[in-house]
């Protein structure tokens, strides 16, 4: 199994992520997670897997300087078109994560990796590169999709058979990740090099609502309660996504 790319995906990945509430309550959590956790100065900032660049150009708006790595050429020519239109400059690297070393002058003082580990080969070989690109003292913003929230939303639909066979990777043209991740298995492979400062849920409950409540609900409620609620100890773990902010060791 290889690494996964989304060359050809680039026009639907932003339609499914970003066109309604699921990419809403993504971008709020993991906004809200750094408002709280980053210090106020100006970073260097690293986005690895940068995608359309909707994280990278909150950050850059608010006087950061960005670096954009993303492998797919049509992801990052969305990136740039985003930030052209904000008039807000970056700089952008056409590359996957495997070429990022040695591409820089010093480590970064934020590295941002989104939605990255379940589209890789083997997601454990990564750890050491952000590692070296995180400067001491820096941050990792590490989000990933979560195998707990997947086995629950099988178990709620009745899919047993499915897990039994452990079949949780998504077909290859979709949408669903194919290499989801076990929270414990990741942290006891961080626990070497990193601390985990603080720990969030992304779509903790929405995901599982009736798609007629769905409907019905306000997208400013539905952020408010995400937000409110993605870090209960009973409903944090349930998140579709689960946000970690890990600092070097």
């Amino acid at each position: 199994m290889s690494d996964r790319h989304f060359d050809e995906l680039a026009t639907r990945f932003a339609e499914k992520i970003y066109g309604g509430a699921k990419g809403a309550i993504r971008l709020a959590v993991l906004q809200a997670d750094l408002k709280e956790g980053l210090p106020e100065r100006p970073l260097r900032v690293l986005d690895i897997g940068a995608g359309l660049g909707h994280m990278s150009l909150w950050l850059a708006q608010r006087g950061h300087a960005v670096t954009l790595a993303e492998p797919a050429a049509p992801m990052l020519e969305g990136a740039r078109q985003r930030f052209a239109e904000a008039g807000v400059n970056a700089t952008f690297i056409q590359a996957p994560w495997q070429e990022l070393l040695g591409q820089f002058n010093q480590p970064f003082d934020l590295v941002l990796c989104h939605a990255v580990l379940e589209w890789l080969a083997e997601p454990h070989a990564i750890l050491p590169v952000l590692h070296q690109l995180t400067a001491p003292g820096g941050w990792l913003s590490l989000a990933f999709y979560n195998k707990d929230a997947l086995i629950y939303r099988n178990l709620l639909k009745g899919h047993f058979r499915k897990l039994r066979k452990a079949q949780f990777a998504g077909e290859k043209q979709s949408l669903t990740p194919q290499r989801p991740l076990d929270p414990r298995e990741l942290a006891a492979q961080l626990a070497e090099h990193w601390t985990v400062e603080s720990q969030s849920g992304v779509r903790v409950f929405h995901d599982y609502m009736p798609s007629a409540f769905q409907a019905k609900a306000e997208l400013a409620d539905l952020l408010a309660m995400e937000l409110e609620h993605r870090r209960h100890p009973a409903f944090a773990g349930l998140g579709r996504y689960l946000h970690w902010i890990c600092r070097p060791l």
